[in-house]
């Protein structure tokens, strides 16, 4: 097994850090909740307002296309997905929750920049609610070490 010293991580300083977030606006009580959380760890980690942007969309089917442009632009280090599907009584929770993951995967995984997923997914509003400090402020801190771990990554290997 490798020593501490040979394990390549992340740190958790977000200085100098150009994160994109990308917030639904249907169920907005709670995606404005999560986006919270997220843009006050994001600052308690060091990142600056002016290294942050904050773009919404309708639901969470838009943001991956949201997510791909702003991936294009070379302008960011992290990106952050922001939504809640909360169950309804018709099979489109599924259909929406699915597509909206698998997009932010795929455009991951094509654009090489890592994506914290902030989607939640619940069986219904008060579980949204109760997830979203936990979510939002876990969201920050996956993009700002994934973000530091790709630049250790590349200087590294």
């Amino acid at each position: 097994m490798k020593s501490k010293d040979e394990v390549l991580e992340g740190s958790l300083a977000a200085e100098g850090l150009r994160i994109g977030i990308v917030m639904s606006r249907f169920n907005e009580e709670v995606t404005e909740a999560l986006l919270e959380a997220c843009l006050a760890e994001l600052g308690r980690l060091g990142a600056r307002e002016d290294d942050l942007t904050v773009v919404t969309v309708p639901g969470a089917l838009e943001i991956p296309p949201a997510l791909q442009r702003m991936a294009q632009t070379d302008g960011f280090d992290a990106l952050v997905a922001v939504g809640a599907v909360i169950r309804g009584e018709t099979y489109h929770f599924e259909v929406v929750a699915d597509n909206a993951t698998q997009g932010v995967s795929q455009v991951q995984l094509s654009s090489g920049i890592p994506i914290a997923n902030a989607i939640l997914t619940t069986e219904d509003e008060e579980q949204a609610h109760a997830r979203t400090l936990i979510k939002g402020t876990d969201a920050a801190r996956v993009a700002v070490e994934m973000a530091n771990l790709m630049r250790v990554i590349d200087d590294e290997c």
